[in-house]
């Protein structure tokens, strides 16, 4: 159990002390998809989605949820953020919408948990947003990419895309 920082000697879960880290600047960016139907993927580009522009409700939605990751995830400590942005790119084969989170603080700890939220709950709100016309879409391919910053310095995933 001495591996996993989250766990005492005892096995008991426990939250990290970071009080005698140094501040760093750190990054994470985290990417995930949300595979639909053609027509539901051509309604969000149209932007005629009978209940409104989904990719700006899903962008503030993002950033929303990574700022209050702390309160979801037990164990992360709550962090100020420097920049949240939250990317979307439409893909056509197979028809998709892509989520890229970018994730900044200047702190004791990373922001990977932040990453990985906002990607979540973007396309969990694309989903909501969207379930009407598709409720098969499926949100997939959810990981971080990168991480910057802090004593293990930086990380990339090595089939992460550019």
């Amino acid at each position: 159990m001495s591996d996993l920082t989250h766990f005492n000697q005892r096995g008991e879960a426990h939250m990290v002390d970071v009080g005698d880290k140094p501040v760093s600047q750190r990054e994470a960016v985290a990417e995930g998809r949300i595979t639909m139907q053609a027509e539901t993927l051509a309604r969000i580009r149209a932007g005629d989605h009978k209940k409104g522009d989904v990719l700006g409700i899903a962008r503030v939605a993002g950033i929303m949820a990574a700022k209050r990751t702390a309160e979801l995830v037990p164990l992360c400590h709550p962090l100020p953020l420097t920049a949240v942005s939250i990317d979307f790119t439409l893909e056509d084969a197979p028809p998709a919408v892509r989520c890229r989170a970018r994730v900044r603080t200047a702190g004791q700890t990373g922001v990977e948990m932040e990453a990985l939220t906002a990607v979540q709950i973007a396309l969990l709100t694309i989903y909501d947003m969207c379930k009407a016309v598709d409720r098969g879409m499926v949100m997939t391919d959810i990981g971080l990419v990168e991480k910057r910053g802090g004593k293990s310095g930086g990380w990339r995933r090595q089939d992460a895309p550019a």
